[in-house]
């Protein structure tokens, strides 16, 4: 026997749990939502741990999401197991919770760099406010920062603490920042803006080892024998699907790590539990393939959709994605997509300007789209996406 039981359970405490619990009640949803975090703090936006949290000019309320006080709200709790077949969790509290509907939106992990050193004080991985917390006491005393990465929490990070008056290097395995996502044309762009406000980008090279000076890191040593000294290190190298607990439920894990769901976001051989976020792997209405897609505005869409299923609106998830980047005030990037794979990038406007949009296009379809500076029709490109026509 359950100790409660609830109407609908979210498990995991960020944006897809939230905004499912949002989009329930405005959906009519009358019964109880409890909301299970392991996190210290109640659901919050994670873009500002990079950015206006770290610079200081955003507070937890700030990044803070109301889901309302009907919503109720556990935090520091973790989901120790989870029956499926019973529609039943078992919280680290000892509880036994019942449910109708859940959804399981546990996020991702962040992935370590497996290298000599990574253990010594100053080393930085972000993925709560908590970690922007440690790194900005960290840097008060610090001049030099070095990011290990060349996607956004690389960037972000070097562009926010420049702001700050920290000299910042970034270092990366590609030839340019952001190139897997967005090519070499936009990658080169997003160095001459690092490089015009003092950061340093150090590209095609490796990290081999952290070198320490009484226990703390000092210097970072690349392949190839090059030595960067550094007060402190940030590693922005990615994130695994959270799925242990999945797992141990005897849930689907999909090829890229996810838990596999349908396209109503239903995960396989689960009735009433749907799955959300970094580890949802589901089958993409729009992309017509099985995707896996970290960025919190998806993981956001997932809620919303999963709430409306969990209301019974049998509907399958068909917005396309998009993905916003800020790196400082120098420069936002808008991006819907995304492309897997290009044979082709259309540029509109000013590249050199910084005012710009670039279409993704595959066999003359468009995939994907870029925007800087406010330039370019995002609306556009997402029904082009959706309709897999042809840019003309």
């Amino acid at each position: 026997m359950a100790d409660r039981h609830v109407d609908h359970l979210l498990i995991g405490g960020g944006i897809a749990s939230a905004t499912c619990a949002q989009a329930l009640r405005e959906g009519g949803a009358a019964g109880s939502i409890l909301l299970v975090g392991r996190e210290l703090d109640p659901p919050y936006h994670r873009p500002p741990i990079t950015k206006g949290y770290l610079g200081g000019g955003e507070s937890r309320d700030d990044a803070a999401i109301a889901v309302g006080d009907d919503v109720e709200v556990l935090t520091r709790t973790s989901v120790m197991a989870l029956d499926p077949a019973a529609r039943t969790a078992t919280l680290s509290t000892k509880d036994t919770v019942s449910y109708d509907t859940a959804l399981l939106a546990t996020g991702a992990m962040v992935r370590r760099l497996p290298v000599d050193g990574g253990q010594l004080e100053g080393i930085h991985y972000l993925r709560a406010l908590g970690n922007a917390d440690a790194l900005r006491r960290d840097v008060d005393g610090a001049e030099r920062v070095l990011c290990v990465g060349g996607s956004y929490i690389g960037c972000e990070v070097a562009a926010t603490l420049t702001t700050l008056g920290k000299r910042c290097t970034v270092v990366l395995q590609e030839e340019e920042p952001l190139e897997r996502g967005f090519g070499l044309q936009v990658g080169a762009w997003v160095r001459s803006v690092l490089e015009s406000h003092g950061v340093e980008v150090v590209s095609g090279v490796e990290v081999e080892r952290f070198e320490a000076d009484d226990e703390r890191v000092a210097r970072v040593v690349l392949a190839g024998g090059r030595t960067l000294p550094a007060d402190v290190v940030v590693c922005g190298v990615g994130a695994m699907p959270d799925v242990m607990l999945a797992r141990k439920a005897g849930l689907e894990i999909g090829p890229a790590g996810g838990v596999r769901a349908d396209a109503q976001l239903r995960a396989l051989g689960a009735d009433g539990l749907f799955v959300a976020g970094d580890m949802c792997e589901y089958d993409s209405a729009v992309h017509g393939r099985v995707v896996r897609i970290e960025h919190e505005e998806v993981a956001a869409a997932h809620g919303r959709t999963a709430a409306r299923n969990m209301l019974g609106a049998g509907a399958d998830h068909v917005e396309v994605p998009y993905f916003w980047s800020d790196l400082a005030d120098w420069a936002t990037l808008e991006y819907v997509g995304p492309a897997e794979g290009w044979d082709e990038e259309v540029v509109e406007g000013d590249l050199a300007a910084g005012a710009f949009a670039v279409w993704y296009r595959r066999e003359g379809h468009v995939v994907a789209m870029l925007s800087a500076g406010g330039h370019g029709d995002l609306d556009r490109a997402r029904a082009l996406i959706a309709s897999g026509e042809a840019l003309i």
